[in-house]
């Protein structure tokens, strides 16, 4: 019986990646990391500003974003970029709104980073902070 050797590399190219997916979950990479602590968001804070140090934190109620403010009123948001978590300290251009749903959209004016949408306790009261760090008022 004569194989075709396309069948042949295709078969080698299946176990192949079988093989490497098995190693992945045995050595337990990627993975759903979440943000479901105060000692997580810290921790977070801490990887994308080295020094920022959160007074006030509120994660997301699904564990895949976060808020945090330091004692100098800076806003981080934080969100799952990937396995990992990505942060941005707002600046001039960042805008914040609470929704009639409960859920707080941040633009953080950076379109590479793209807006977060968190379902966070008080979003009314963390859109009034973001807007105040820049002296703007919420309409």
């Amino acid at each position: 019986m004569d194989v075709p050797p396309l069948i042949i590399q295709t078969a080698g190219s299946l176990a192949a990646i079988l093989a490497l997916a098995g190693l992945a979950w045995w050595l337990k990479l990627g993975g759903d990391p979440r943000l479901e602590s105060e000692e997580g968001v810290r921790r977070a804070a801490g990887e994308v500003e080295d020094g920022f140090t959160p007074v006030a934190i509120a994660c997301d109620a699904a564990g895949t974003g976060a808020l945090a403010r330091d004692a100098s009123g800076r806003v981080m948001v934080i969100r799952r970029h990937g396995n990992r978590f990505a942060g941005r300290v707002l600046g001039p251009s960042a805008k914040a709104a609470a929704q009639n749903d409960g859920k707080l959209v941040v633009d953080p004016g950076e379109p590479r980073f793209g807006i977060v949408r968190l379902s966070v306790p008080d979003p009314e009261a963390w859109a009034e902070a973001i807007d105040r760090v820049h002296g703007r008022q919420h309409a």
